[in-house]
C-alpha cells in the first residue's frame, strides 16, 4: 500500500471516516504519522472549542473575583481554587462517573458521557479557572493613572470598561494567557487516557501512539511523532496569539510593546 492511499485510508478515521480496521502487523512510518495525525483532529476540536468559550466565562470568573459583591467574589474564588486546585485527570475521572450517575435518572445527561461533549466541558471549566486567575492579575495590574484619566474625563460605568479596562486587562494578560492556551492544547491528550471511552476506536493522536506503541514495543517512533505534532501546533498557537497581541498593543510605542518570542530553554 502506497503512502498516499494510506492518507486516503486513515487521513479521517479518527472521526469514523475511512478504513474501519487498524492495521495489525508491519507498520509503517506513513501509516504512524497518518494515524496518529488523523488523531490530532480531537486534541484540535477539544483545545479550540474549550478555549473560545473558556475565554468568556474566564472574563466573567475575573470580573467576579474582583466585585465588591461579596456573594459573586466568593462563587468566583470557589470556583478558581476547585479547579486550579484539583488535577485536571482527577477531574476527568470524576465528571465522567457523575455524567454516567446522573444518565440513569436524567437522560438529558447522556450526551456527556461521551468524550465529544463530557470532556469538552471538564476543559471548559478547567481552563477558565486558570484564565480567571490571570485576568484578576492582569486586573489588579491596571495602573491607577489610566482610570483617573478615564475618571476625570467623565468616563465611567459600561464605557470605562469597554474602552479602558477591559482593552488594558487584555494586553497585559496576554502573554500569559497565551501559556495557558498552549497547556490547554497538552491538556487535551488526557482525555481519552483517564476516563472518557474511545468509541469504536475514535481516539486522539495519544491513543493511536499508544496503539502503535503496545503493538511494537517500540515507544520511540510514535511518541516522537506525537511531540512533532503538538511543536508544530504549538507554534501556530504562538503564531496566532502574537498576531492579537501586535493588534493589542498597536497604540503604544515601539520600544514598549510585549512581543511574544519563541525562546527554547536549552539550560534550566
Amino acid at each position: 500500500m502506497s503512502c498516499a492511499q494510506t492518507i486516503m485510508d486513515y487521513g479521517l478515521r479518527a472521526i469514523g471516516i475511512g478504513e474501519r480496521l487498524l492495521p495489525r502487523t508491519d507498520f509503517t512510518l506513513c501509516q504512524q504519522f497518518t494515524l496518529i495525525g488523523s488523531g490530532m483532529i480531537w486534541n484540535i476540536y477539544f483545545g479550540l472549542l474549550a478555549l473560545v468559550a473558556g475565554f468568556f466565562l474566564a472574563t466573567a470568573v475575573a470580573m467576579g473575583k474582583a466585585s465588591t459583591n461579596r456573594i459573586l467574589r466568593k462563587i468566583s474564588e470557589w470556583f478558581i481554587f476547585i479547579f486550579r486546585g484539583s488535577p485536571l485527570f482527577i477531574q476527568f475521572f470524576f465528571a465522567y462517573f457523575l455524567f454516567l450517575s446522573l444518565k440513569s435518572s436524567f437522560p438529558i445527561f447522556s450526551p456527556l458521557t461521551s468524550a465529544t461533549y463530557g470532556a469538552l466541558v471538564v476543559l471548559f471549566l478547567n481552563t477558565a479557572a486558570y484564565s480567571a486567575e490571570i485576568f484578576y492579575g492582569a486586573l489588579q495590574s491596571i495602573p491607577k493613572g489610566d482610570t483617573e484619566a478615564a475618571d476625570a474625563y467623565g468616563i465611567t460605568g459600561w464605557s470605562k470598561f469597554r474602552r479602558i479596562t477591559y482593552p488594558t486587562m487584555l494586553r497585559l494578560a496576554w502573554p500569559a494567557y497565551t501559556n495557558e492556551a498552549i497547556f490547554l492544547f497538552h491538556s487535551t491528550t488526557l482525555v481519552f487516557f483517564a476516563g472518557f471511552p474511545a468509541l469504536q476506536q475514535k481516539g486522539d493522536a495519544l491513543y493511536y501512539a499508544n496503539y502503535f506503541a503496545d503493538k511494537t514495543f517500540n515507544p520511540f517512533v510514535p511518541y516522537p511523532i506525537l511531540a512533532f505534532y503538538f511543536i508544530l501546533l504549538t507554534l501556530i498557537v504562538i503564531g496566532v496569539f502574537g498576531l492579537i497581541n501586535t493588534r493589542l498593543n498597536r497604540h503604544l510605542p515601539s520600544d514598549k510593546r510585549v512581543k511574544l518570542k519563541v525562546r527554547p530553554q536549552v539550560i534550566r
